[in-house]
């Protein structure tokens, strides 16, 4: 049973307002260290004093501010019914063996009052009782225990539904946040590209096309031979985005839970300043919502692997809540299909399930009960195939498709680029005529068109073979063509040609 509880203690509980504003990259520690001695001195807020420093515009403040899920002021707050928030606290209390409101709070995630009208609902049905404060006195430091009705009462409710994590947000919160944090909120401009494209070595097109795209948040094909870098080029776009976007660990829907933050998937920002402890940060908070986790903008990436049915939410008759699919998972981010047209169900059926959300934003789920709910469908996805376009899609979905970008084989210059880089990785000299002669090798003798993979792999394969011979790297010209045996197996109907014909070591 345990194995389906929530654990997340290892996350933070919040944040302090700075260290969201330095991990979406709008002010720099030290803005906020300069800030934070003014607040110190003077008192008031982080972030007017941000503003009278100059290290954030007003409106920009306001705009992240705006963004960021406010506390529920009381249970009616929540939207959701005070009965379902006991049960779920009284689980957590029960599975993750709690005794002090300090540790309630961590673990359902809700402010001081909000859990203590809870734990008083609770002992006004005699379910928990009073244990006493500990040596701190503080209220935070009270513990409790079940009753023996308590004890049996929750066991019974564990029975029902295994859940026992944060309390959930509603789906109108979830579906409210997600339209806030839109991943064309962001500008990405050429020089973001560049950056995040790193060591990679690509015609500046793949730039200039990508881009409009990355800013339109419609969906991308990436299409062209294998090896010349489509996943590349899709996972670089990982770290094109800088915003903060909150994911929330669980939400409500007809009754149900449906978990959605999974640690696997999303990225939760670290804190810059080390969180203050004490009592006021638990009772007096002026952060966000702490059902809710900051994080990264997802980037998910399927590939062969995926089927119909990892597109539907995952139902658990013995825990009896769900587990979000991927695309949910992936809204606000990135989800990319890596090796489109090499899964086991048709091509046809991934995407006749994608027509609908990408036309109209919308995606439609179903509970196991008949219910069924909409969400909005905000995230880019990106395909990714080495087969024919047209072989895969009919017009109406390429229509659907509007950004069709060409990875195909580099250019003899660009090829030169790739193979004196990972020469130069590898501590090789590359002369005009051995690169010249692998060219030819390469095409001629092999009947290969240049794709980006071969630069490395035919160095990584020569230096292998120098230090298995206890030679220094070099360009030894029968090492070339043991590689580029491994590369492309010799054709029999070809005539040999002398290995030093081509080239001098």
């Amino acid at each position: 049973m345990a194995d389906v509880f929530l654990r997340e203690g290892d996350i933070k509980e919040r944040m302090r307002l700075g260290d969201l504003l330095i991990q979406g990259k709008m002010v720099t520690a030290e803005q906020v260290a300069a800030a934070l001695a003014l607040q110190a001195d003077a008192g008031g807020r982080l972030g007017d004093h941000l503003v009278a420093n100059g290290a954030i515009a007003r409106d920009v403040l306001d705009q992240f501010l705006h963004r960021m899920p406010a506390e529920p002021a009381n249970i009616a707050a929540t939207g959701i019914d005070g009965a379902d928030l006991l049960g779920i606290l009284m689980k957590v209390i029960y599975v993750q063996h709690l005794e002090t409101m300090r540790q309630f709070i961590d673990a359902i995630k809700f402010p001081y009052t909000l859990t203590l009208d809870l734990v008083q609902m609770a002992i006004d049905r005699q379910l928990l009782r009073t244990l006493g404060a500990r040596e701190s006195g503080s209220p935070l430091d009270m513990a409790y225990t079940f009753t023996e009705g308590g004890r049996r009462w929750v066991i019974d409710a564990l029975n029902q539904q295994r859940y026992a994590g944060p309390a959930p947000v509603t789906l109108d919160e979830f579906c409210a946040q997600v339209n806030l944090q839109k991943i064309t909120n962001e500008l990405v401009t050429f020089e973001r590209i560049r950056k995040a494209f790193g060591p990679l070595t690509f015609d500046d097109r793949i730039i200039e096309q990508s881009g409009p795209a990355l800013n339109s948040g419609r969906a991308m094909l990436l299409y062209g031979p294998p090896g010349n870098g489509k996943t590349s080029v899709a996972l670089s776009f990982a770290s094109v985005f800088d915003d903060v976007i909150y994911v929330p660990y669980a939400i409500t829907v007809e009754g149900q839970v449906i978990r959605i933050y999974d640690a696997s998937l999303h990225i939760p920002l670290n804190p810059t300043y080390p969180e203050v402890e004490g009592d006021q940060s638990f009772v007096r908070r002026e952060e966000y919502d702490a059902r809710w986790v900051p994080c990264r903008r997802p980037f998910i990436v399927t590939g062969g692997e995926l089927t119909l049915e990892m597109l539907d939410l995952r139902y658990d008759p013995s825990a009896n809540f769900y587990e979000a699919p991927l695309h949910v998972k992936a809204l606000g981010g990135c989800f990319v299909i890596d090796d489109f047209g090499r899964q086991a169900v048709s091509p046809a059926s991934l995407l006749n399930r994608w027509i609908v959300p990408l036309e109209s934003r919308v995606d439609y789920l179903k509970l196991h009960t008949g219910k069924s709910f909409t969400i909005p469908f905000e995230e880019l996805v990106i395909f990714s195939t080495n087969l024919e376009p047209e072989e895969l899609m009919d017009a109406a979905f390429l229509r659907r498709l509007p950004y069709k970008i060409e990875v195909g084989g580099p250019t003899i210059e660009l090829f030169w680029k790739i193979f004196e880089k990972e020469s130069a990785r590898q501590g090789l000299e590359l002369r005009g005529d051995v690169f010249d002669s692998i060219v030819h090798k390469l095409r001629v003798e092999k009947g290969l068109e240049l794709a980006a993979y071969q630069a490395r792999f035919i160095i990584d394969q020569v230096v292998a073979t120098c230090r298995f011979m206890g030679e220094l790297p070099h360009f030894e010209p029968r090492y070339i063509v043991y590689a580029l045996d491994n590369l492309r197996v010799r054709r029999h109907s070809q005539p040999k040609v002398p290995i030093g014909s081509y080239m001098t070591s």
